[in-house]
């Protein structure tokens, strides 16, 4: 009954807007005050020893990376060449607003980077062409979550970082997954376009153009695979890789672009700063929230619920599935992934998936969380640069999500979808 009630108490106090990061720590904390099971300072001891993993030391750094390449002009050139590529197709804006995504998705690694950055570009270049501010919204909301599948991804450093597995291997594994999930969501927004007749580029396709906007934006290209290949070949970790990222992305646009200043750099370390902090805070909390979770017996509870579905697969599947989904809906991804990660990790173990595949739909299906209600940040951010009701954003984005679910489905049916590319570099056998 006492887990029931402190799980209610969580819920309430995030529908109600209080920080998730505050009040994890703070119900461990009064649960501790009112049993005197254990002395108060294993609050404090809990939230250092969930910071204690050198891993995390690689998200302020992928943070700064992407903030560094989006001062620098970087967004401009990626832009340009997804114009050409995918801009005269019907619903050019559309395409070129996914394409955008996946190829930031390559520097930045962050969702919320994503729809804050290429949102604020180009929602409002859609309404101004035609397209409604729902539909606008939405496409931009759900194509920010490829940012967290595709490597480098924040999202996966913190759950390799929590389940004590490989970001690399973890990073081979998403790349199949969000170029898949990038092209549904293209063949999603062409059937839309072409039943509302929206615009496409009208201007002639000259290859020229292609290779001018490529070179341009070549060296931006270059960066993750560098990257990948820098941690593949083992000439760097997954933590060092983000520091090589951001001198990189600072000699590129200081030096090779000539676009950033030091206003800028100054700029872009005081929102890395902020942006850490938020998400450090949510990670120091759920050491303890865990902690609570585990000493209440709830998660030792889902456990258990869900591998009574073993024996049936589809239902097995489809409670899997609907923990994450419903998970993502009510808290925040980051408490997701290290709260609940393991416990999925596990039972998705006990069921026969494997590590990997399991680890891609964790992963993703707590994405999604990002853009549904109540508490989806991409969803709230997009809707309101669109200066459209959330509700109506909300339908618009139900295609969406349909296909990332779809997404999940053949992450399970398919192994080698998670599986080819990580073999290809070594990481399995």
């Amino acid at each position: 009954m006492l887990t029931f009630w402190m799980l209610i108490a969580l819920v309430a106090f995030i529908l109600l807007g209080a920080p998730i990061g505050f009040v994890m720590a703070i119900l461990p904390a009064a649960y501790i005050a009112v049993t005197d099971v254990v002395p108060l300072t294993a609050v404090p001891y809990q939230m250092y020893t969930s910071l204690n993993k050198f891993p995390l030391v690689a998200v302020p750094m992928f943070l700064l990376a992407g903030e560094l390449m989006n001062l620098g002009a970087v967004t401009d050139r990626l832009l340009q060449l997804s114009r050409q590529m995918v801009g005269r197709i019907r619903g050019g804006l559309s395409h070129i607003t996914i394409l955008m995504s996946m190829l930031f998705a390559s520097l930045n690694g962050s969702a919320v980077a994503s729809t804050a950055t290429i949102g604020g570009m180009m929602i409002p270049a859609m309404q101004k062409a035609g397209y409604s501010p729902a539909f606008s919204a939405a496409t931009t909301a759900v194509s920010s979550t490829i940012g967290g599948i595709i490597p480098p991804s924040i999202a996966i450093v913190i759950f390799a970082s929590a389940n004590n597995l490989s970001v690399g291997k973890l990073f081979s594994a998403g790349i199949l997954p969000g170029i898949a999930v990038g092209l549904m969501f293209m063949l999603v927004a062409y059937v839309i376009s072409v039943r509302k007749n929206y615009e496409r580029l009208e201007e002639p396709f000259r290859m020229s153009d292609l290779a001018r906007a490529f070179s341009r934006a070549m060296l931006a290209l270059s960066l993750p695979i560098i990257l990948y290949f820098g941690i593949v070949g083992g000439i760097f970790t997954a933590t060092e890789a983000g520091a090589v990222v951001c001198f990189l992305a600072f000699v590129i646009g200081k030096f090779v672009y000539r676009t950033l200043t030091w206003r800028d750099v100054l700029a872009a370390l005081r929102r890395t700063v902020r942006m850490s902090a938020a998400i450090f805070l949510i990670i120091a909390a759920a050491g303890p929230f865990s902690w609570l979770l585990t000493r209440l017996g709830a998660l030792q509870g889902l456990e258990n619920w869900l591998l009574q579905f073993h024996a049936d697969p589809v239902l097995f599947i489809l409670a899997f599935l609907a923990i994450i989904v419903v998970a993502g809906m009510l808290a925040d991804i980051v408490a997701n992934l290290i709260i609940l990660g393991p416990t999925l990790l596990s039972v998705a173990a006990a069921a026969g998936m494997s590590e990997t595949q399991a680890s891609m739909v964790i992963c993703v299906g707590f994405l999604m969380g990002t853009v549904t209600p109540p508490v989806g940040i991409c969803y709230f951010a997009a809707a309101r640069i669109a200066g459209e009701k959330l509700e109506r954003v909300a339908g618009a984005m139900i295609p969406f999500i349909a296909a990332e679910l779809a997404l999940l489905t053949m992450i399970i049916a398919i192994p080698p979808l998670t599986h080819w590319i990580p073999r290809l570099a070594g990481f399995e056998v």
